[in-house]
């Protein structure tokens, strides 16, 4: 039987209690697809950081490497200051283990209701493929004569051929095996120097998809466009900030934030892909049962897409799919059960559930993945 070596980070906040709820989710499709998962827990985030003052040491990442993929629950705590677990655990993974692409899902699901008039199902499933390591998240900067009225900060952009050819390869090979359109979103009127290097790596990798059409989009008028035209969109590849907007616009466009999955993907197969749901560990609600664990049950169908198990991924997605159309409220109180109920109710769904249910199973994301990166 074949086995697949999961490393486990439930993180702070709700994302222990979420991450539990998918890999409930998981199990029950390795049961159904004859395969077997075997899981470890690391104690990795806010907790750790305040017992040791380390975000991330190499003797974990040596420990992470040995694994097939990683799942990730949610990281982020008031007592720790912002950006010292973004970046030294979940930038510094995506940087260690060469994540370059971010691929985030805009799907709204048969039965979810889109807080954006006219969004409906059928015009509404596009994929944002984010270059994840460059940019302004790598570029470093300084601040001179800080807390004072003569204050400048300067926040400096990395823009690489290689980083952009490989996010946008990425992309292209994704529209190839979906509806055969892709989009640049950049701003390259003001940011003209990297926007004239994506738009170059474009021209260049579209000439080995002929198949494949391509348009530009300037990111504000993105910003317009998706929540009224979704439909116009197939697969959307961007830069590092640009993808992290668009994203959670296109997260609320499809549902809100508790339907919206993750994977930072290691498209060369050199070190394990990531897997995260981007809502974050609402440390406000931890441990109330509140927290909708679609979006984490949706990104384990991710993970199974990018190990190669693409029925396990499609019946994993369509359950999740199947019990958020029955909820009467995508979160809090209301939900109509607590994480771990409603976390219990995909497993089940899973053993049965058939994905043709929720649409075309060659169309989806899920299919997509499992060609280009786990087959």
């Amino acid at each position: 039987m074949r086995t697949h070596h999961l490393a486990v980070i439930g993180g702070d906040g709700i994302g222990p209690d979420v991450t539990a709820a998918a890999l409930a989710g998981v199990r029950a499709a390795a049961d159904r697809y004859g395969f077997a998962v075997e899981t470890t827990d690391f104690d990795l985030g806010a907790e750790a950081y305040l017992r040791s003052g380390v975000a991330l040491d190499e003797a974990a990442l040596a420990e992470l490497r040995r694994h097939d993929a990683i799942l990730l629950g949610a990281v982020g705590d008031p007592r720790v200051p912002p950006g010292v677990l973004e970046r030294g655990l979940i930038v510094a993974l995506r940087v260690a283990f060469a994540q370059s692409v971010n691929v985030r899902p805009v799907r709204l699901y048969p039965g979810v209701r889109s807080p954006v008039v006219g969004v409906s199902p059928e015009n509404c499933d596009l994929v944002i493929v984010r270059e994840n390591t460059e940019g302004l998240y790598a570029g470093g900067g300084s601040t001179s004569h800080p807390g004072t009225p003569n204050a400048v900060a300067i926040q400096n952009s990395i823009t690489t051929v290689a980083a952009t050819t490989e996010a946008v390869e990425f992309a292209f090979r994704l529209a190839a095996a979906r509806r055969k359109r892709l989009t640049l979103c950049h701003k390259k009127n003001i940011l003209v120097h990297a926007g004239q290097l994506w738009q170059d790596v474009v021209d260049e990798v579209a000439t080995r998809y002929p198949d494949v059409e391509h348009d530009y989009v300037h990111a504000d008028a993105l910003c317009l466009h998706l929540p009224l035209d979704p439909g116009r969109f197939d697969v959307v590849v961007t830069d590092n900030l640009f993808g992290d907007i668009l994203s959670d616009l296109g997260a609320t466009v499809q549902g809100g934030l508790g339907v919206a999955a993750s994977a930072n993907q290691n498209p060369r197969g050199t070190a394990p892909s990531m897997y995260e749901p981007v809502h974050g560990s609402a440390p406000d609600i931890a441990g109330k049962g509140w927290a909708n664990p679609a979006a984490a049950a949706l990104s384990a169908a991710l993970c199974l897409a990018g190990l190669g198990e693409r029925d396990a991924a499609l019946a994993l997605e369509a359950a999740a799919a199947s019990v958020l159309a029955e909820m009467p409220a995508l979160s809090g109180p209301s939900m109509g059960g607590d994480t771990t109920a409603i976390g219990d109710r995909i497993a089940k769904r899973v053993t049965d559930v058939d994905p043709a249910a929720i649409g075309d199973p060659a169309r989806s994301l899920m299919t997509a993945l499992a060609g280009i990166v786990g087959g």
